[in-house]
């Protein structure tokens, strides 16, 4: 699906007219890739490289474009079951007709149209721009994601003896190593772009003013920080993932524990009953009482007995 864009007064407008265009491809069709490699003399390799999850992030430049791979989240639903996954995209920017196109496999992938005041929209290059600005926070938004869902497993785990919850945990924190491997990518993918423009030669290939290096610079400070934030997060999820673990197995002793017990408990008015029987009881004490009234008692006295026992089993080995 192509949608087109525009800049118009700072922003982005969908079907515009402006001097800088947006042609975004959302899972493109045969019809589509066979324009892009054609028309606008897109590699096909890249063009598959575009849709591919597992591709690394890089810079390629062309005879008349520079073709981006550039990592981002995958948009997280319920249905993810705590799996947090990362996609492609491929950006080739056409500096002369400053003209950019964007190709991603997501067709919920929804680009950013606001204005910023930070990151104005004039040219194709502050569109690029604002497009890894768009990147980067996502990540954020993500991560502050895993923290919530890594706190619920906390407080889930340490009440629970089941294996799925320390199974989520492991989940989230594979995820966590996807996400720092695309932001690693990225950040090297911003630093060769930093290379390209300010390179011993002098000629910007993809164009960019002094400000947009100035602003190419905040990026890869932002980028860093996440990918230390991701790092961080891993380390603890990591650490405290043995703990966690080992609350499963405490909480799973102390329920053995307390079935073993339960069963001594009846197991000592149960031989008492076997030798001697409620019927020889309510027997014997037949010259006093009526069985019927005998009967109860006897099963009574059981009972009592085994709390009793239950009791001094759960305060001579500790109780939960």
């Amino acid at each position: 699906m192509l949608q087109k864009y525009a800049v118009q007064d700072g922003k982005l407008i969908l079907n515009g007219t402006g001097s800088a265009r947006v042609l975004v491809y959302n899972a493109p069709d045969t019809a589509e890739t066979t324009e892009l490699v054609k028309e606008y003399g897109v590699d096909d390799h890249t063009l598959a490289s575009s849709i591919d999850p597992n591709e690394p992030p890089r810079i390629e430049f062309e005879k008349n474009h520079t073709a981006l791979i550039i990592k981002y989240p995958k948009d997280y639903s319920s249905m993810d079951n705590y799996r947090f996954l990362v996609k492609s995209m491929g950006v080739f920017l056409f500096p002369a007709s400053q003209l950019i196109i964007i190709v991603l496999s997501d067709s919920s992938y929804i680009l950013a149209t606001e204005k910023l005041s930070v990151f104005p929209c004039r040219t194709a290059q502050d569109i690029l721009l604002r497009l890894l600005y768009q990147t980067i926070r996502h990540f954020e938004s993500h991560l502050n994601s895993i923290n919530r869902a890594s706190a619920e497993l906390e407080h889930v785990i340490s009440r629970s003896t089941e294996n799925k919850n320390l199974l989520r945990m492991f989940t989230l924190a594979k995820g966590l190593v996807y996400y720092q491997n695309a932001l690693s990518g990225n950040g090297s993918l911003i630093e060769r772009i930093k290379a390209a423009e300010t390179g011993p030669s002098g000629v910007r290939v993809l164009g960019f003013t002094p400000d947009n290096l100035e602003l190419l610079e905040d990026l890869a400070i932002e980028n860093q920080q996440f990918l230390n934030q991701a790092k961080i997060d891993y380390e603890v999820l990591g650490g405290l993932l043995d703990v966690r673990a080992s609350f499963i197995n405490n909480n799973l002793n102390i329920m053995m524990k307390n079935m073993n017990a339960i069963v001594i408990a009846i197991s000592v008015p149960t031989f008492f009953t076997g030798v001697g029987g409620m019927s020889e009881f309510t027997a014997m004490l037949k010259d006093y009482m009526a069985w019927y009234l005998a009967y109860p008692l006897f099963f009574g006295i059981m009972i009592l007995l085994a709390l009793a026992i239950y009791w001094w089993i759960q305060r001579a080995y500790g109780s939960r």
